[in-house]
């Protein structure tokens, strides 16, 4: 590995870093990666901070010491704020941020309606795509309420995290998409049925996505996006104003991986999908890495050393520790290979390397520890 160092601390000290984005495969330790962040932030650069999870996983409460997690920040006791920083945490909640939306930006009449919708409710629960364009909408009110020095974005999976960025230009196709203009014709034409208003073409095509979803269905859709239709603009608009802010220097992507094939793969997928968008990609964080303090003695060494104790018949534990750290250079080595696979192919991206611990990490004890590696 010969890819730069990462300065953690030169990141989070910076005023100028207001976002930082932490993506990755599932299972690298990247929730507890951007908690360890925070916690940093707060406690040794004095920054008031709040890490954001977008992942349904609950262990970023636990790990701080908190009972439950949810769409209002909370304050994360145990942190030492001598520096004068804080640490709050929360969890996106996917339904409640798309509520807020719906009453910020309509009246109360008009949000009664869209919330008493079939399809609005399970547009807000549970279709694909809605989380990741409400993460943006509450990244984009986090950062516009000027309130906090730090925000840490946790993000689900990095296929998923991908749909995060996809979210404003995902939205801008179905608000342009033709199927929302025909059922947006009977709205903008006075509210008739859009059963009995429109041309006979309008009137096959109407007949025909019936029989596909019901009748029902398509009312509640129709109604759905009338009632919605003078929010779309807002929703375009705010959507790419959070995507330019992903875009601005103030932001840095932290790529977190093990060092596994997979993780490692996903990490530089990830990566070059940030180069192609633009986006500050500020470095790479490798967890659970191995290393030994005798290093200069190889895995050949110590299963020579160990085959010759053996042979003698003497100090068989010394042999047995020998074979231990035959294993443990091994995968050492193994390690530093699948690495080197990001590193190669991406040598401009500097890198932070996170050494496994004996156990996981569950208090802010444990997560002062991993900051401090990190940096």
């Amino acid at each position: 590995m010969t890819a730069e160092r990462l300065d953690v601390d030169g990141l989070l000290a910076n005023p100028a870093t207001r976002i930082v984005v932490c993506c990755g495969a599932g299972g690298v330790g990247k929730t507890t990666t951007a908690a360890a962040l925070g916690v940093r932030a707060a406690e040794v650069h004095g920054r008031r901070t709040v890490v954001l999870t977008i992942d349904p996983a609950r262990r970023l409460a636990q790990s701080m010491g908190l009972s439950e997690l949810d769409n209002t920040p909370r304050q994360v006791k145990g942190i030492d704020g001598g520096n004068g920083g804080e640490l709050h945490a929360m969890m996106l909640d996917m339904k409640r941020t798309f509520d807020e939306v719906v009453q910020q930006h309509t009246t109360p009449q008009r949000a009664a309606e869209i919330f008493a919708n079939p399809f609005y409710q399970a547009m807000s629960s549970t279709f694909a795509g809605t989380q990741e364009y409400m993460a943006m909408e509450k990244l984009g009110q986090l950062r516009s309420a000027d309130e906090w020095d730090l925000i840490v974005v946790d993000t689900p999976p990095s296929r998923s995290a991908l749909d995060f960025l996809d979210a404003p230009a995902r939205l801008s196709r179905f608000l342009d998409g033709r199927m929302l203009r025909l059922l947006l014709a009977p709205a903008r034409a006075g509210g008739k049925s859009m059963f009995s208003l429109v041309t006979a073409s309008f009137g096959l095509f109407s007949r025909a996505v019936q029989k596909v979803l019901g009748a029902q269905l398509l009312t509640d859709l129709s109604g759905f996006v009338a009632a919605l239709d003078s929010m779309f603009g807002g929703f375009r608009q705010r959507a790419d104003d959070t995507y330019r802010i992903l875009q601005d220097p103030q932001t840095a992507f932290l790529l977190v991986a093990a060092p596994e094939r997979d993780a490692v793969r996903e990490a530089a997928y990830f990566a070059e999908r940030l180069v192609a968008e633009r986006m500050p990609l500020a470095g790479l964080v490798l967890n659970r890495m191995h290393h030994s303090d005798v290093a200069g003695l190889s895995a050949e060494q110590s299963e020579e050393a160990a085959a010759a104790l053996e042979a003698t018949g003497d100090q068989p534990m010394t042999a047995d520790v020998l074979r231990v750290h035959a294993a443990l250079m091994r995968q050492t080595e193994r390690e530093i290979g699948v690495a080197a696979t990001f590193t190669d192919a991406f040598p401009q991206v500097p890198s932070a390397v996170v050494t496994a611990q004996p156990a996981d990490v569950h208090d802010v004890d444990g997560l002062r520890t991993i900051g401090a590696l990190l940096a």
